[in-house]
């Protein structure tokens, strides 16, 4: 049952991504962030209470708090980033670049924390930069409702997620990850809600177009989900198995794409696909 557990948690995190795209049309990406962390954070806690972990916060140190806080402001600026550049951008370019922090985790954790870079990590990173660049090319028919700006957002939005992973290994010790978790995204809910209040969009929250509030609901639902088929995968099955098949949410979220948006890759964006799952079974070899 596990490794249907691990292809559900690639499902709906795949899935995510597409429920996300509906339900920012024309709400505010910031306002939009801001609801679905509310979801989010509520499965985060059925994990901490499913697994006993809440007692265990009493005994954090000052340190890991820190990081833990550090940790949920850099998620924060990824989910911001993230859901603002899939607001302007096409989906198929966005998320390949999302997806490349892991390239950027592997650099920094080679610079900063001294970790070995083997031959299949180096065949893995360059895989997934050449598979990023060949899908997020300019197409001559370009999709007229693209914006611009999406590049940028999409960017930082990987970099961010790279310093959550950095800085959760760098200071993060002795807390139960379901805890981790619950706690960084309640610094996401606190960091999106003043981002709204920044641009002056507390009003909207309220104001949501119910349907585009249906998708925003789901998407944090689907993310929810996802993190909960996951960890049950990990705990009763192979990490070495379960961690390649989550990343194939690529697959799921371009799949969608095409269906839902009429998003299509060229010849060229679909061999950079290829070279993007490859990368990231290649990253896995030990």
């Amino acid at each position: 049952m596990w490794v249907l557990f691990a292809f559900l948690s690639a499902f709906f995190a795949g899935v995510t991504s597409i429920l996300a795209k509906c339900g920012i049309r024309k709400t505010d990406s910031n306002v939009a962030t801001f609801i679905r962390t509310i979801i989010v954070l509520l499965f985060s806690l059925l994990m901490v209470a499913i697994v006993g972990s809440a007692p265990t916060i009493k005994s954090l140190s000052s340190k890991t708090i820190l990081f833990l806080v550090l940790s949920g402001l850099s998620t924060g600026a990824s989910w911001l980033c993230y859901f603002r550049a899939l607001q302007k951008g096409n989906i198929n370019k966005v998320v390949p670049i999302d997806k490349s922090s892991t390239v950027l985790t592997i650099i920094l954790a080679t610079i900063f924390l001294g970790e070995a870079i083997t031959l299949f990590k180096t065949l893995g990173v360059v895989l997934i930069a050449i598979g990023t660049l060949m899908m997020i090319e300019k197409k001559d028919a370009e999709n007229k409702t693209e914006e611009k700006g999406w590049f940028f957002y999409a960017v930082l939005s990987a970099v961010f997620a790279s310093l959550t992973s950095i800085l959760g290994k760098i200071g993060i010790v002795g807390v139960e990850s379901n805890l981790g978790t619950a706690i960084r995204t309640v610094v996401v809910i606190v960091m999106s809600f003043v981002m709204v209040a920044v641009n002056g969009k507390v009003k909207e929250i309220g104001k949501v177009d119910k349907k585009e509030l249906m998708f925003i609901l789901l998407s944090g639902i689907s993310t929810g989900a996802s993190w909960l088929f996951y960890y049950r995968a990990l705990q009763d099955g192979e990490a070495s198995i379960v961690v390649p098949i989550d990343k194939l949410s690529i697959l799921v979220t371009i799949a969608f794409s095409y269906f839902v948006f009429k998003e299509k890759l060229s010849k060229k964006a679909l061999i950079g696909l290829v070279l993007i799952v490859g990368g990231t079974f290649a990253l896995l070899v030990k």
